[in-house]
Formats: structure tokens, sequence, C-alpha cells
């Protein structure tokens, strides 16, 4: 009786196609988790036609040196401080009426070293270029909440329920073209009030 020659191949083929089915699996199932970013809209590339003259006393200027301290208004300040701050600044109200400046539902002292009107209230935010990132992130989060928490405050007297819930159902992709389309002018008209002017210069040169 003759010996066969050789072991027998294993054919590999199906094993390849298990392998690739199982990579496309993985492709379509996987989630890339991405880190989220600061919402922020960009200057157009053009300058603006008319050169825009800003009042000092409607800027409200914070700097945040190397050492991660705040400079605020030329004060140091606490970053715990920083909203409440920057709320009273927003929110002062100071304008006499004069070119449209008076604000009927701001609740400020009405100082008139302060800012006329929140349409006109600038904050300027100035980093030292080794000012920390987790302290730049901290300083954006408070002055944002600044205007959140007005913006609630006005959106509750309006309507009955805070901004930043109708921005989240607004944004939320489950919610009804008939609701967005209820939300839209509520959302216009509160950040119409207190819009967000948030300014960034040029890092600063250790």
């Amino acid at each position: 009786m003759a010996r066969r020659g050789g072991a027998p191949e294993v054919n590999a083929g199906s094993m390849a196609d298990i392998a690739f089915l199982l990579l496309i699996f993985f492709l379509v199932t996987t989630t890339i988790e991405t880190d989220a970013g600061l919402d922020r809209k960009l200057p157009p590339d053009e300058p603006p036609k008319d050169n825009v003259v800003i009042k000092q006393k409607n800027i409200f200027t914070v700097e945040v040196n190397k050492d991660n301290q705040l400079l605020v208004e030329n004060e140091l300040m606490e970053l715990k401080d920083l909203r409440a701050a920057a709320v009273k600044f927003l929110d002062n109200g100071g304008g006499t009426g004069e070119k449209g400046e008076k604000c009927d539902y701001c609740k400020g002292a009405r100082d008139p070293e302060s800012s006329d009107h929140p349409n006109k209230a600038v904050i300027s935010l100035v980093n030292d270029r080794l000012t920390k990132y987790s302290t730049y992130i901290a300083v954006q989060n408070e002055l944002v909440a600044a205007y959140n928490e007005l913006r609630n405050r006005e959106a509750e007297r309006l309507y009955g329920t805070d901004f930043t819930t109708m921005e989240a159902d607004f944004n939320d992709p489950k919610t009804s073209d008939a609701v967005k389309d209820e939300l839209k002018p509520k959302i216009e008209r509160i950040q119409e009030m207190y819009p967000q002017k948030l300014s960034e210069a040029e890092p600063k040169k250790n």
C-alpha cells in the first residue's frame, strides 16, 4: 500500500473571509471619542467697512498672566468671583436713553461709569502665552456662565423656562420641527437681549 506524501494543507480562505467581516463589523460599530471644543465664531477675514468706536466703560477687561492670576479691570480677582463681576458689568444698564442705550430689563446698579447696555457691553479676554490651558478653559466657562445666568433669568421671566433648556431642546435631533419653529424666535429674542460679545486678543508674550 502506497504512503501518502506530506500532511494535508488547511484551506485558509474561509478564515480570511471571517477576519475581513470582523474588521468591517468593528469599523461600523466602534465609536471614536473626540475632545469637545469651545463654540466660538471666528471674525471675518474682511475688515469692517466702518470703524466701530467702543467706549472704554463698555469694555470689561480680563487678563490672565503667566502665573494664572486674574487681573480684572486692573485689579486682582479670584476665579470664583469672576462670574458675578461679569454679570454685574453686563447687567449694569447705565445708559441714559440716548441713542437707544436705555435698558428696561436690566437689574444692575445703573452705574454711569460702567456699561450702558448689554448690546454694547464687550468682554475682552487677554491671556499670556504661558497661561495653563486648564486656567484658560476655566475662565472661559465662567464668562460664558455669566451670559447664561442672565439669559436664563430673562427666559424664566418671559417664557417660564430657562434658556439653556430651550437651546438644548432646539439642538436635540429628536425634537420635532414644529417645536423647533416655536423655540427659534424665543431663543433669538433672548440672545438679542444679552448678546455674547466675548473678544479674545492675541496672547501676550512673556
